[in-house]
Order: C-alpha cells, then structure tokens, then sequence
C-alpha cells in the first residue's frame, strides 16, 4: 500500500521543525510504531480465538503467516466492517 504524500504548509514545517530535527524519521518512527501496536493487539484478540477454535491444526509463530492466516479467516473483519455492524 502507498500512503499517499501530505504536503505540510509552510507553517506546519516550522512548527514540527521546532521540536523535530527531521521530520521525515519522525514521520517513519511514527507509523512503525503504529503499525507494532496494532500488531500487538491483533494478535492479543486472535491468537486464542485461534487456539480455541478446533478446525486450526497450527499456528505459525511467523508473524507475517500468521497475520496472513488471521486476514484469510471467514470470520475476520477489519476495522472498516466492523464499524459497519
């Protein structure tokens, strides 16, 4: 997924230029961050929804396969749907 590209006024450049010395790794640190924590908790939620469920005979201790077996469940649904219910 490409994130689309925000353009900071000129005024919003100085003022995060103010306390950051660039904005750029802020930016990056920002959504790596984001994105460990929303890791965290979805397999917080998940990983005993899938242990108790009898018809998964593993789960990967990959993180990546893991999230990709999460994603792929009939029974997943992302923020977006289940803020449609």
């Amino acid at each position: 997924m490409d994130i689309a590209k925000r353009t900071l006024t000129t005024t919003e450049e100085s003022v995060l230029k103010n306390d950051l010395a660039d904005v750029g790794v802020w930016v990056t640190g920002a959504i790596d961050g984001k994105v460990n924590n929303c890791k965290k908790r979805m397999t917080a939620e998940w990983i005993p929804k899938l242990m108790a469920d009898d018809s998964v005979d593993s789960i990967p201790a990959d993180e990546d396969e893991l999230i990709a077996m999460i994603v792929a469940r009939d029974d997943y649904k992302n923020r977006v749907d289940r803020d449609k219910e």
